[in-house]
């Protein structure tokens, strides 16, 4: 009797640390949680700000316009078209969205980022794509896949990653990540590009950068 008295203590505390060590968001206790600005008309759900169900739409599950090429005229050559809970409203609670990206032919880049809250799963629809994320400290492993496309690839979450168009025409990739708003941080943006900026000092010394290279590369941002 002891020892299963012993039994029971231990998987009552292997449950609790599991349950302590869980850093995803609860599981809907609902159908659906459409997200909305104002209090009219809403309800609290999962302490979330909810559109009351029975107001529902079909429009609150609906985005049209994924078909479309975006703008690759730009510096780096590429254009991401999210699909998120600012675009459907009804992916609130549900962890999931998706983009599109486009790549500009000879050197189209996603440049190097990272999704804070999310995987990324990426499947070329059209072209070549040279791909690659850095694992963690200390390691810093870089892993790396050259894709055609109908291939798919995986960037764990949190993991800098880019995509590269190594093709000569243009190339196109749809993104589904695990979190209705993943959040993105560009790391060159973030870096160079800080409001106000970092002070030129610390980023000389991190990055082994003569300081007047660093204010140089804060003015491209």
């Amino acid at each position: 009797m002891k020892g299963v008295n012993n039994f029971l203590v231990t998987f009552s505390l292997l449950a609790l640390a599991s349950t302590f060590a869980s850093a995803s968001d609860p599981s809907p206790l609902q159908d659906f949680c459409v997200a909305v600005n104002g209090t009219k008309n809403a309800v609290f759900v999962n302490g979330k700000l909810c559109k009351d169900p029975k107001l529902a739409t079909a429009d609150d599950f609906f985005f049209s316009g994924l078909e479309k090429a975006g703008n690759t005229s730009n510096a780096v050559g590429s254009k991401v078209t999210p699909v998120n809970v600012d675009q459907i409203p009804g992916l609130n609670t549900l962890d999931i969205s998706l983009a599109r990206i486009d790549y500009a032919p000879n050197g189209g880049l996603n440049p190097p980022h990272t999704h804070p809250r999310g995987t990324e799963i990426l499947v070329v629809a059209k072209g070549t794509l040279y791909v690659g994320f850095v694992t963690s400290n200390p390691d810093n492993r870089f892993i790396t896949k050259v894709l055609k496309t109908g291939d798919v690839f995986v960037f764990p979450v949190g993991l800098i990653h880019f995509q590269f168009n190594v093709g000569k025409t243009n190339a196109i990739a749809l993104a589904g990540l695990s979190s209705q708003n993943p959040g993105v941080i560009t790391i060159a943006n973030a870096v160079f590009g800080s409001k106000p900026p970092i002070n030129p000092d610390v980023l000389s010394k991190a990055f082994k950068l003569d300081k007047e290279v660093v204010k140089y590369l804060q003015t491209q941002f």
